[in-house]
């Protein structure tokens, strides 16, 4: 069957380098109408002069549009009920933020009438996955066109020396040509100088926080408000989700919060090196956990917690659209329904730390668990409790000792 031509490709556009040189570079190999979408998770960029670069670029049509609170509400937050987090450290800012945008993008070219959709994503990364399995879910008869995969060019060096070329208007030098990947949640920066896992990063680089060193003496304490699993109020003001993601951000940032370093395996088989901004997130993290401490029934925590990190590596992969995360979802937010209540964080030069926590549904009775005397737990209940379950120990040691025969 004749392959379908293409005349409409919808691309995912940042304004940045690599989509900038690839709306140029769409042009001129096919030869077909591009429709530019941007998407505004919060990366706080002048989007009307996003829009104004595309379209003196050539392009007649260009989506903007502001998907923040949807980012936060329907993305960012049922993660963060599953405390996903990868490799130890990593909340997954990146990850989490590409099934949105592709899935909008997949719908733009449905409703353009368009062919194909195309991305910025190299053929080394993690992210060229997270875009194509969800144009696949959700799109699965677009063609994806990744010009990393098919043009010659090998380094984002080579692509500042096209742009330069084609007078492509870019703020990457070579003497600077790491990246940077901001969003609501986080920014993330790789390349450069940061390819040496032994070399620091220098602090100028940082966008979203201060260094610790440099943060405030004197200890910041943040009341958490939370309803579902979802927090919903910041120190007794009731928020938006993106509105009190972003002042978290601002609280956390100015005490150093959230900076991770990381050499992190890809999902594509190679180790890379990432170092990540996520203040509001950690907040968020340490909060929830706390909270979580207080309210969930014991077996019920523990199975979540089992969970996680299958969770993580499914959003971190690009599975958000699969039907295993949306079961391990389900399960998650079923876990979330008592996790109401109040928690207390400290943010003092790079840390933060649990303080106090409060609900109306806790499981913590200060009845049982006082040491001081009390009339409603019987000590003597635990010898057979312990006596059972060492039991099979008892039977394991008294075999080792009798004799072979």
């Amino acid at each position: 069957m004749k392959p379908k031509p293409i005349k409409k490709i919808v691309l995912a556009y940042s304004g940045g380098l690599d989509t900038s040189v690839i709306l140029r570079w769409l042009q001129e190999t096919y030869q077909a109408e591009i429709i530019a979408f941007c998407a505004d998770l919060g990366q706080g960029e002048d989007l009307k002069a996003v829009k104004a670069k595309a379209q003196s670029l050539g392009v007649k049509k260009v989506y903007v549009e502001d998907l923040r609170e949807t980012f936060v509400k329907d993305y960012v937050f049922p993660m963060l009920r599953g405390n996903a987090m990868y490799e130890g450290c990593y909340l997954l800012g990146t990850s989490i933020a590409r099934p949105l945008i592709a899935r909008r993008q997949a719908e733009i070219a449905l409703k353009e009438g368009a062919e194909a959709v195309s991305h910025g994503a190299t053929g080394k990364g993690n992210d060229q996955v997270r875009f194509e399995l969800t144009y696949m879910a959700l799109a699965p008869n677009l063609k994806i066109i990744a010009p990393w995969r098919e043009w010659t060019m090998r380094s984002r060096r080579e692509l500042i020396e096209y742009a330069e070329r084609h007078e492509i208007p870019v703020t990457a030098t070579k003497a600077k040509p790491y990246s940077t990947d901001p969003n609501l949640f986080h920014i993330s920066y790789e390349g450069g100088i940061l390819e040496d896992p032994w070399e620091s990063p220098p602090d100028e680089i940082f966008q979203l926080t201060v260094s610790p060193e440099k943060a405030p003496d004197k200890p910041r304490e943040v009341e958490i408000e939370y309803q579902g699993g979802n927090p919903i109020a910041v120190d007794g003001k009731k928020m938006s989700p993106a509105t009190l993601l972003a002042h978290l951000n601002t609280l956390g940032g100015a005490h150093g919060i959230g900076r991770v370093d990381l050499v992190e395996n890809r999902y594509v088989g190679m180790k890379s090196r990432g170092v990540y901004e996520t203040p509001g997130g950690t907040i968020l993290h340490v909060a929830h956990r706390g909270l979580e401490s207080l309210t969930m029934d014991r077996e019920v925590l523990h199975f979540r917690d089992s969970l996680i990190p299958r969770f993580a590596d499914l959003i971190y992969n690009g599975y958000w659209f699969s039907p295993e995360r949306e079961m391990i979802q389900t399960a998650i937010d079923q876990a979330q329904k008592d996790v109401n209540g109040t928690a207390r964080v400290k943010l003092y030069k790079g840390s933060c730390t649990l303080a106090g926590r409060k609900s109306t549904q806790s499981l913590y009775r200060l009845d049982i668990a006082t040491f001081e005397e009390d009339d409603v737990y019987n000590q003597k209940d635990a010898e057979g409790f312990i006596r059972l379950n060492a039991l099979r120990l008892k039977i394991r040691a008294q075999r080792k000792k009798a004799p072979r025969r």
